[in-house]
Order: structure tokens, then C-alpha cells, then sequence
């Protein structure tokens, strides 16, 4: 009887992560948690992981690649690696995937903090201290360095007053 439960629970544990990915990508350490939070016994989570790995729809590096390919634009390496390791993904593989990804796309990182400061100010722009506080801290949020955001305010020519 106990041999049954335990192939019901992994069944079960099999399906609810399969609802889970229809929602949206996961990567193997989110899809676990959530298993678990569920209530499922570590044995049943380990079947489902593996069983949704074996057919590759739980992928750490697709979904790496993704990520980044999605939002290099917007945010520095760094914090995409930060926000990656997070969510349970190696370095070794976001190194990886970081390498394949930008040998098609070029990335520039004082441009991107270009792009950012231009959709909230003109160049030229005089700010008091509070608001270039609040614009140096937008930017080092999203995983800027502060020599990349010095250097691009002064060539946008935005200071303080």
C-alpha cells in the first residue's frame, strides 16, 4: 500500500509541475520549491524534476539564455548574472550562456545608460541634488558602475545645479 502512495504522490507531483511550466519557464531549483511548498515529499519532487528534465522541458541553461537574451538591453551583466544565480543557475552556466548570446548581440553598457537616462531627461539637463541622487541610484539598481554612469552624465552633459 505504501509502494502505491508513493507512485500516486510522484504522479501527482508529475502534473502539478507540468501546470507550473504551462504558466511560464522554470528553472529546476524554482520548479522544486514550488513542488515543495505544495506539499510534496522530497522523493516525488526528485521524480518530477528529473522525469521533466528527461524530456528537456526543465532546461537551467535555455532558460539562462533566454533571460539574458531578453534583457541585455536593459540591465548591466552583472545584474543579470546576480538575478540568474538566484533563481538557481550555476556560474559555470551562466558564463556559458552569456558567451553564446553575445556573440550575436554587441553589448555596450554606457550605451544602455544612455538609452536609460534619455527616456527621463535631455541632454543638457541641470538637476537638483535629490533628483541626480535618484538617477544615479536607478542606475546602480539595474547593476551600473558608478564610473560607467559618471561618464556618461558627463557626456550627456546632465549636472547638478
Amino acid at each position: 500500500m505504501m509502494e502505491e502512495e508513493q507512485r500516486l504522490l510522484c504522479q501527482k507531483a508529475k502534473r502539478k509541475a507540468l501546470r507550473l511550466l504551462e504558466q511560464r519557464d522554470r528553472t529546476e531549483q524554482n520548479l522544486r520549491q514550488k513542488l515543495a511548498q505544495n506539499g510534496y515529499p522530497p522523493e516525488a519532487v526528485e521524480a518530477a524534476v528529473e522525469y521533466l528534465k528527461s524530456f528537456g522541458y526543465v532546461d537551467d541553461e535555455r532558460y539562462a539564455r533566454n533571460y539574458l537574451t531578453y534583457r541585455l538591453q536593459t540591465k548591466s551583466k552583472q545584474r543579470l548574472f546576480q538575478e540568474l544565480y538566484q533563481r538557481g543557475i550555476s556560474y559555470e552556466k551562466l558564463q556559458e550562456a552569456w558567451e553564446e548570446v553575445t556573440t550575436y548581440e554587441d553589448v555596450d553598457e554606457r550605451e544602455m545608460i544612455r538609452r536609460q537616462i534619455r527616456r527621463k531627461y535631455a541632454p543638457g539637463t541641470k538637476l537638483d541634488e535629490v533628483h541626480l541622487r535618484r538617477l544615479y541610484g536607478f542606475l546602480a539598481r539595474r547593476g551600473f558602475q558608478f564610473e560607467d554612469i559618471r561618464a556618461v552624465l558627463e557626456e550627456e552633459g546632465i549636472e547638478k545645479v
